[in-house]
């Protein structure tokens, strides 16, 4: 390993993550792995690049130098970014799998067992099939989860880079609420929260932000595509600034209109459920008892509204095509895994289908403490309420229509 001082983490971070890396391939058995996620790259070496559609890969024997399988292109990311002093690069005429395969007879690996990401997205299975045929004399074996045991409890240095995420996600959320007024397109406030972010110090996100109004916020994972917001209708808003590649997310909702009751409750039941599961949340609580806290409380709403999904899921490390980290842990229903310190989660008890047609929400990105946990943001949960953009209404109707009475919310 190159020790250097101008990586994101101090030297020493990477020292522990590639030990601990190495006492569970110790315990699995296994004289080397092969790292091919571009998150766990990261992780391990601080390697970055956008061009990860081309096979990469990160190996580490148990006792000997790692080193890397890279397009030629890729290479002068792991000169200026990583402590790995091995390469193998290949030419975009060339094998990346037999690149790998031969590097793995030259460094005497090639009679071992070897563990690989059977899972990894970047890993396709005509790769893995190539490498089974090509890896006769040793063992090859799934390791899949290796390096995310290491990364699902953040260490006090992440915890620092994902609060600097959450400033430009708070800044960007901040910047959308403003934008979103009646007359305006989604592609305007997404605009507005974007060059927020990135004037924040936001780096590109794993996902833009989820930008929808009116009846397109029942679409999911719907964002942007140039509808003109029309009076009275609601603004749903969901985004994650990044930093370093570590994320934090955040929903929050404007209503261009007073409150109606129905929304009122809505707003209420998912500050009740963000309230109760943090209080609630601390080391040695299940992810299953977290789960069932939001998902009670949601769906005893009398609005029509459900929670669809999982109730929350780790956040953390991501490079597109997703910000979150629900492949190692998410908040759902059945699962006796125990929280953590140092874990981190975002917490979404949004509604889906509110009097039928609205989808709004709240959420938060919080970490587990010794103790409890601690939310990243300070952002007010309300919804924001816009009156002076409702639509317009006859004098008589306004003169008729009864004041609203807000509910009362257990």
């Amino acid at each position: 390993m190159r020790q250097r001082d101008d990586m994101t983490f101090p030297f020493e971070e990477y020292e522990r993550r590639v030990g601990d890396l190495r006492r569970r391939m110790a315990d699995r058995l296994l004289d080397a792995v092969v790292i091919t996620d571009p998150e766990n790259l990261m992780y391990l070496t601080d390697y970055q690049t956008t061009g990860y559609s081309f096979f990469q890969a990160l190996v580490v024997p148990l006792d000997a130098e790692p080193f890397m399988i890279t397009r030629s292109m890729e290479e002068s990311n792991v000169v200026a970014r990583t402590w790995v002093e091995l390469t193998r690069p290949y030419p975009d005429t060339g094998d990346a799998i037999q690149s790998l395969v031969q590097s793995l007879r030259e460094f005497g690996l090639h009679t071992k067992d070897v563990g690989y990401e059977r899972n990894s997205y970047y890993f396709p299975a005509y790769h893995q099939d190539y490498v089974h045929t090509s890896f006769r004399e040793g063992r090859l074996l799934d390791c899949f989860g290796i390096v995310e045991e290491g990364r699902i409890c953040k260490s006090p240095a992440e915890i620092e880079v994902m609060r600097r995420a959450a400033h430009a996600t708070e800044v960007g959320m901040r910047a959308g609420i403003e934008a979103a007024a009646a007359g305006v397109t989604e592609n305007d406030i997404a605009a507005e929260i974007s060059a927020a972010m990135f004037r924040a110090g936001g780096e590109f996100p794993a996902v833009m932000p989820y930008v929808t109004s009116g009846p397109r916020t029942m679409i999911g994972h719907a964002t942007w595509e140039g509808r003109t917001v029309q009076p009275g209708e609601h603004v749903f808003l969901e985004v994650g600034g990044c930093f370093r590649r570590y994320h934090t997310a955040m929903m929050r909702t404007i209503v261009l209109d007073d409150l109606s009751p129905s929304l009122y409750v809505a707003q209420e039941r998912m500050k009740l459920a963000l309230a109760e599961v943090e209080a609630a949340i601390r080391p040695g609580l299940t992810v299953s008892d977290a789960d069932n806290i939001v998902r009670s409380i949601i769906s005893d709403n009398g609005v029509q509204g459900e929670l669809i999904t999982r109730s929350g899921y780790s956040i953390g490390i991501a490079f597109p095509p997703s910000w979150d980290e629900g492949y190692i842990v998410s908040l759902n229903q059945g699962d006796s895994r125990i929280l953590r310190e140092g874990m981190t989660f975002h917490i979404i008890p949004w509604m889906w289908g509110v009097d039928g047609d609205k989808t709004v929400g709240i959420s938060d990105t919080v970490r587990v403490t010794a103790d409890g946990c601690e939310s990243f943001f300070t952002l007010d949960k309300d919804f924001t309420s816009k009156p002076e953009h409702a639509a317009v209404r006859a004098p008589d109707d306004v003169e008729a229509e009864p004041t609203p009475i807000r509910p009362e919310v257990a």
